[in-house]
């Protein structure tokens, strides 16, 4: 019950950002094909990780905390996915550089809501948790900076051929992704 009931809101954040994919190839024709691919790959990897047994193996939080955390997420995520939404519609219309700054950082502060959520989920479980929760965070951003780096020396090279702008957009969803996995595997080394 705890576990299926604990990996609820993963699947809920799953199908809310498949909507967002579906939804924004319908109502933004003009927004870039890669910002749909990104959310729905970021929809297809919670959809998996919350299927898995072992999506909740990983912590033992008080039940109050993970309440708490998932909340948090899960309105920070929807308005990150509103935001956007307001974002890339309005940018079609409005010309003056600074207002099209102000807008294209709407979906800044949703995320900045969900990092917070974070820092206090981590400080509100027990010191073995918090390794666990350090070490995936230190492989993860270690990981991700080395193909981050790899990918630029390629396209130094012209080798590849990849915008910034998406390739900046993916470095945090892709950190996300590899600390869960990362995750995953130091917690079986700590049970």
């Amino acid at each position: 019950m705890v576990a299926s009931s604990a990996r609820f809101p993963l699947r809920a954040v799953a199908v809310l950002l498949l909507a967002a994919a579906v939804a924004l190839r319908l109502l933004v024709p003009t927004a870039p094909e890669w910002a749909s691919v990104l959310i729905l790959l970021s929809a297809v990897g919670i959809g998996v990780v919350s299927l898995s047994r072992r999506a909740t193996a990983c912590d033992d939080a008080p039940p109050a905390l993970r309440r708490r955390y998932t909340r948090d997420v899960l309105i920070g995520m929807g308005a990150y996915t509103v935001l956007l939404f307001v974002s890339l519609l309005l940018l079609r219309s409005v010309e003056a550089p600074a207002l099209r700054a102000l807008i294209a950082l709407l979906p800044v502060a949703p995320i900045a809501l969900v990092l917070r959520a974070m820092v206090h989920f981590v400080r509100g479980v027990d010191e073995l948790q918090q390794r666990i929760e350090f070490e995936a965070v230190c492989i993860a951003a270690a990981l991700v900076a080395f193909a981050y780096m790899t990918a630029g020396f390629l396209q130094a090279a012209r080798v590849i051929d990849v915008p910034a702008s998406a390739a900046m957009l993916w470095v945090f969803p892709l950190l996300c992704g590899t600390y869960g996995i990362a995750k995953a595997v130091i917690a079986r080394r700590y049970r």
